[in-house]
């Protein structure tokens, strides 16, 4: 029998050589497969295992983690209890490269290879993946995809919370009623839960406002933006984010929220908590007007005021950390609390309702970090995001807190090469070559600012040139900036009715799985 079995491996290895050399488009052909694997041998990678950890190079190890695995999933029970708490987790342009090369970061931070790390969300217990499109484009912005992850519409790139009726720009259809779209914060105050938002990029970003704004431009965020965008055709009658936020329902009912942008809601003659001047042009100061509205809310500035709140005594919290955005937390200041402070914060602030609470949490500068093709940023920033999402489940019961995580669009961050296990992640590929014999990086991106090409249009040496978070990464296109990609993105979900965010969904499914679990809105509910 072995006999035979040689035999064959033979015959199919002949078999292969004379249908490469037939088929020149094969894998396995002279100009593919010999040249890669004579790169492995040449540098030693397919004969050396020094970077593997011991236990790896057992046989029974790989056996014996599959049928964990499989006990493990044969043992979870369907939680179908009523989720008396929502978390919304979204990392902004969390790509599936982007988690799976800050996954790997992690571990190497730790002293190990880091391919085998595992991220806090990639523990749950479901999984499944959202199509991000909107209705008129193919690769969504944060604004299409805010209104289909917060309101359960999917509509058009660049509007927020209002349908695919309205054109961009369009001040009269989006400040029309008839066109507005209810959002999960609608919902959960409807029902009596205490709301919130968290964004490490402004309050009046387009992420987080899907489910409080209706506007057909997201980019009026006050009404200096509106000015600029409608120009002769501006009229007060069309409301600006920030505006509606203080004033209009649900947003003037939330009861906490945090993030940078205090520019947007203060007049150019007044300068704010951080020496900047306000934005607004029509004098109006909107956080005066939301302290008038919440008289026994308070309003911090920065982490030590937001250390110091008395959570029991306070009745509503707003926190704004920077004139615009925040910091990336690499290069955050002393005065700036991390996405994970503000987390545990708003959940203890928000668990005081015994009717529970609906929270939406945004890692916004993720999105930042590969637009700029620096993965140095994006990745320190996705494990910043894990870290919150870890200590809002250990803060919460699964019993009865439903946490999901997913993204609203990805990025064209590839991770390519056969770089060696425990390769450096931010760093080039030790030993991936281009045809010239130039490294190339683990890590890049289609589009961005830098090439890295001589004067001949040749590719640049790289090595010994990492290290640095703020280092520009390569890319394919020349662009002033990068762009997003119209990938899935991941959908992870532990709590009551986990089992229900699996496959692939369209986006705007999101909100009504989380309102089915949760028993708000007007849809489907698990109560009844």
């Amino acid at each position: 029998m072995a006999k035979f079995g040689l035999l064959f491996t033979t015959l199919l290895a002949i078999a292969i050589a004379i249908k490469a050399e037939s088929d020149p488009h094969d894998f396995f052909s002279q100009r593919l497969g010999q040249s890669m694997l004579r790169t492995m041998l040449d540098n030693g990678m397919a004969t050396d295992n020094s970077a593997v950890p011991a236990d790896e190079l057992n046989p029974n190890f790989w056996r014996k983690s599959a049928n964990d695995e499989i006990q493990k999933r044969l043992a979870d029970k369907l939680n179908t209890n009523k989720a008396k708490n929502v978390i919304f987790f979204l990392g902004d342009g969390m790509s599936l490269s982007t988690i799976t090369a800050a996954r790997i970061l992690k571990g190497q931070r730790q002293g190990n290879p880091g391919e085998e790390s595992q991220l806090s969300f990639e523990k749950f217990p479901y999984t499944g993946l959202s199509r991000t499109y909107c209705t008129n484009a193919q690769v969504a912005d944060s604004a299409c995809t805010s209104t289909a992850y917060l309101t359960g519409v999917k509509t058009n790139i660049l509007s927020l919370g209002v349908g695919p009726n309205v054109n961009y720009n369009d001040c009269e259809a989006s400040m029309d009623p008839a066109n507005d779209l209810t959002s999960l914060y609608d919902w959960a105050q409807a029902a009596g839960k205490s709301t919130g938002f968290i964004t490490t990029t402004t309050l009046t970003h387009a992420s987080p406002t899907g489910g409080y704004a209706h506007v057909s431009n997201r980019m009026w965020e006050c009404d200096t933006d509106v000015r600029t965008y409608l120009q002769d055709s501006y009229t007060s009658d069309c409301k600006d984010i920030a505006t509606q936020l203080i004033t209009e329902e649900p947003g003037r009912k939330l009861d906490f929220i945090m993030g940078g942008g205090a520019g947007k809601f203060l007049p150019k003659t007044m300068i704010d908590p951080f020496g900047n001047p306000g934005e607004r042009s029509d004098g109006k100061n909107l956080l005066s007007e939301w302290q008038r509205r919440h008289p026994g809310g308070l309003f911090v500035s920065s982490r030590k005021q937001m250390e110091a709140i008395n959570l029991e005594q306070t009745t509503s919290v707003m926190g704004i950390f920077q004139s615009k955005l925040m910091n990336f937390h690499q290069h955050a200041t002393e005065s700036e609390p991390t996405l994970s402070e503000m987390t545990e914060t708003g959940i203890k602030f928000l668990s005081k309702d015994d009717d529970g609470f609906f929270i939406f949490i945004e890692g916004g500068l993720i999105d930042y970090g590969n637009h700029y093709n620096k993965p140095g940023l994006s990745l320190d920033e996705t494990l910043e995001f894990e870290r919150a999402i870890e200590l809002a489940r250990n803060l919460t019961d699964p019993e009865d807190t439903l946490i999901v995580v997913t993204a609203d669009h990805a990025h064209p961050l590839s991770i390519s090469g056969y770089p060696e296990r425990g390769n450096n992640i931010l760093d080039v590929n030790e030993i991936g070559f281009d045809t010239n014999g130039v490294h190339y990086a683990t890590l890049n991106y289609a589009a961005g600012p830098e090439q890295y090409l001589d004067e001949s249009g040749n590719r640049i040496e790289l090595k010994g040139q990492f290290g640095s978070p703020d280092f520009i990464f390569p890319s394919y296109i020349s662009s002033d900036s990068g762009v997003h990609s119209g990938d899935d993105v991941g959908v992870f979900a532990s709590g009551p009715w986990e089992h229900l965010f699996r496959g692939v969904l369209q986006q705007n499914t999101l909100p009504h799985l989380m309102a089915y679990a949760a028993c708000i809105g007007d849809g489907a509910k698990s109560c009844d």
